[in-house]
């Protein structure tokens, strides 16, 4: 029998993706919100997406509204598991021709790999300027500021930069700015194009 949440997901005329701000040629490009909007797209689910600016450092964007249901992506595992859980959006049902391993592979490649790259081209590549139009312009500039060098020294203890190995870094992720933004569009396109894709770009760069 059918949760209430797959239940109400079917019966909903719309379904919305609110997210942080767009960057890099990508509908968001903040890289907890990236993964989601990937899975949505791999899940061949229509949405739409808005972008909330009023909780810039919240840990509850980014969330899909349909119906009267939100999936938060502070609960309940966070907004994937949650449709997964409750049956909702199943990549290997909509997929049968792709296999299971490489559904999990891409997945955890996205959230880790891609999302850890935007990072550092947000906060680090940057110094900040990109992710403060995308996170806290919308603030008073105090606020705004606190919340940036905050998010920044997280940011860098998160990637293990330190002043020793900030070159190691930047040779790591030196070409993930147009990996993230050719995958993104390969899954535009065709979710097998994307999954080789991706793997191919990641063995070869």
């Amino acid at each position: 029998m059918a949760s209430a949440a797959a239940v109400e997901w079917e019966a909903a005329a719309r379904k919305v993706l609110v997210a942080r701000k767009p960057c890099f040629g990508l509908p968001t490009a903040c890289p907890t919100c990236l993964p989601v909007l990937l899975y949505l797209r791999m899940a061949q689910v229509p949405f739409d997406i808005h972008v909330d600016t009023s909780f810039p450092d919240a840990d509850h964007i980014p969330y899909v509204e349909f119906g009267d249901c939100v999936a938060f992506n502070n609960e309940k595992g966070g907004v994937i598991e949650y449709l997964k859980d409750e049956k909702i959006a199943d990549l290997n049902s909509n997929h049968p021709n792709i296999s299971s391993t490489t559904v999990l592979d891409t997945k955890a490649m996205v959230s880790s790999w891609l999302a850890n790259a935007l990072l550092y081209e947000l906060w680090v590549v940057s110094a900040g300027s990109i992710a403060n139009d995308i996170y806290f312009s919308d603030l008073p500039w105090p606020i705004g500021k606190i919340l940036h060098w905050n998010k920044t020294r997280h940011v860098k203890q998160l990637l293990g930069i330190t002043k020793l190995n900030a070159a190691e870094k930047e040779e790591e992720v030196c070409y993930s700015l147009p990996i993230i933004v050719l995958a993104f569009f390969c899954f535009l396109v065709d979710t097998l194009v994307a999954c080789n894709a991706i793997f191919y770009l990641n063995r070869y760069t």
